[in-house]
């Protein structure tokens, strides 16, 4: 990436707004959809996935994979500058959270159990992401 990445900064009501209550309860308290529920779970159509908050490229379809856990899953983001990762002990567990560098929205989980190139497995809950087609 070769620009700072813009911070988005809005407040509750804001977010409230702009997000359906699914991509809300989501992104802004760290809530995860159903397995097998979201919309791009089985896509496979070629594009890229951005997030729902700011629009910052997060995914490609080139680095999407089938980990059979109910949620699109990708091996790598589409710039390492655009996600952060923090320690995330709920429900008494430690996982690695993932968020948008940008808005700070709450993505998902990465995991050290997916393929290579990487051996990451970022599962990412489909309401937070926008999906744009290629060509």
């Amino acid at each position: 990436m070769s620009e700072p990445l813009e911070k988005v900064v809005r407040d509750d009501a804001d977010w409230q707004a702009r997000l359906s209550p699914e991509a809300y309860a989501v992104a802004r308290q760290a809530a995860t959809e159903r397995p097998f529920s979201g919309v791009h779970n089985d896509n496979q159509r070629v594009g890229s996935y951005r997030c729902v908050g700011c629009g910052t490229l997060l995914f490609r379809s080139d680095a999407k994979f089938d980990a059979g856990c109910g949620w699109p899953s990708f091996f790598e983001p589409a710039d390492l500058a655009t996600v952060t990762t923090h320690t995330d002990r709920a429900h008494g567990m430690v996982r690695v959270e993932v968020r948008c560098a940008c808005c700070d929205a709450h993505l998902g989980h990465v995991f050290p159990d997916g393929p290579e190139p990487t051996g990451q497995r970022f599962c990412i809950n489909s309401v937070v992401l926008d999906f744009e087609a290629e060509g």
